[in-house]
């Protein structure tokens, strides 16, 4: 979604809008309008899942589901999935698993769970998602305030950690509100919940909760974990790196240097090297450290400033082949041009990628055929 300036909280000016509104009108809403872009409702099947499921079902029963299916989750909850796909005609229901070669490298007895349970849900579920989500400017969830830990003081409206605008229509229910939904359409419940699991995960990982527990205190119980991490909420950074993947956080701890310090620096005291340059700089004076930097930052005072795309190319023709980065307010617009001058990827403020979300990005990252000198070439 482009959000429309010159609110200076796009997402607190969701959530003010939402507050007038009912759940149901609340989700009709946002799936109707376009200027969200790509939505997709993401579901583990589990304890609560129904009523979202149900509601959305109401509205469009093809909107796009996208089922984490771990390999390693109940068999009831497998049977329930296939019950709810049926009952609700829900005809879009996309099963999300992890990639057969990472389970051999890095789970191949099935019991990284046991070892590391943050490493597991990374496999088995955050990175899974992350590829199904690939192509969505936003994600529908079921998360409710009254599931406690983080989630207790969520709002209808967040950015997740690719900055994807995020969804949560029961952000408000209680569990009076989620039982009488489901008693007044008659839904079916998971099978597991009448054995005392209110909250349903992977089978390794999910128990009853203890007495007088919260309802998702019997996940990973016994360790210091709440969440299996695909709800992270937007990193506390000021920037985020944009390369043709999408959406990256900073990846970069070395340090930048200006060129003067070239001076006092050799490959040998100094094993990641990085520059920041401004877009005027004279960069010939760097060709004797050329074979020698990894990566060069090249600020951008304004989109409209263009010097810097003259200066990556002198960095390419001078013999450059480290990582080539544009920093600063740059447009998604811009970003074929960016790589066709020889850029790798690109550092925009964060305030940037909330009005412009990784979609948008991406809708250019076939930037050898989208470039602007090929628009021009075959409007002639």
């Amino acid at each position: 979604m482009t959000f429309a300036a010159p609110f200076p909280d796009p997402i607190a000016r969701l959530n003010h809008s939402a507050r007038s509104l009912d759940t149901f009108s609340l989700l009709q809403t946002t799936l109707a309008d376009p200027s969200y872009g790509p939505l997709a409702l993401v579901s583990s099947f589990g304890a609560e899942s129904v009523v979202l499921l149900h509601l959305v079902s109401r509205i469009d029963p093809d909107f796009p589901v996208l089922f984490i299916d771990t390999e390693m989750l109940f068999a009831q909850t497998l049977a329930y999935q296939r019950q709810l796909a049926r009952d609700l005609g829900l005809g879009n229901i996309r099963r999300i698993t992890p990639l057969r070669a990472d389970l051999v490298q890095r789970d191949a007895d099935n019991l990284l769970h046991r070892a590391d349970p943050d490493a597991c849900c990374t496999l088995r579920k955050v990175e899974p998602l992350a590829r199904a989500l690939k192509g969505f400017s936003g994600w529908v969830t079921g998360r409710k305030r009254f599931q406690n830990g983080a989630r207790a003081r969520m709002e209808h409206f967040e950015l997740d950690a690719q900055h994807r605008l995020r969804i949560n229509p029961l952000a408000l229910w209680q569990p009076a509100d989620i039982a009488a939904y489901m008693d007044k359409y008659n839904l079916p419940r998971h099978p597991l919940v009448q054995k005392g699991y209110p909250s349903i995960g992977c089978a390794p990982c999910t128990t009853q909760p203890a007495t007088g527990g919260d309802a998702r205190s019997g996940r990973w119980q016994g360790a210091a974990k709440t969440e299996c991490g695909i709800h992270l909420t937007r990193p506390a950074q000021d920037t985020v790196i944009v390369n043709d993947d999408g959406f990256a956080p900073e990846d970069w701890s070395a340090g930048f240097h200006p060129p003067s310090a070239l001076g006092s620096l050799t490959g040998l005291q100094q094993a990641a090297l990085a520059l920041d340059l401004p877009n005027d700089a004279d960069v010939d004076g760097l060709t004797e450290w050329i074979d020698q930097i990894d990566l060069i930052r090249i600020t951008f005072p304004g989109f409209a400033d263009g010097r810097g795309f003259s200066l990556a190319r002198r960095l390419r023709a001078l013999g450059f082949q480290g990582r080539l980065r544009a920093s600063g307010p740059l447009l998604a617009d811009q970003y074929a041009m960016l790589r066709r001058s020889g850029f790798d990827e690109v550092q925009i403020p964060a305030a940037h990628a909330d009005r412009q979300p990784e979609p948008q990005w991406l809708a250019r990252s076939n930037w050898r055929a989208h470039d602007y000198q090929h628009r021009l070439r075959n409007s002639a």
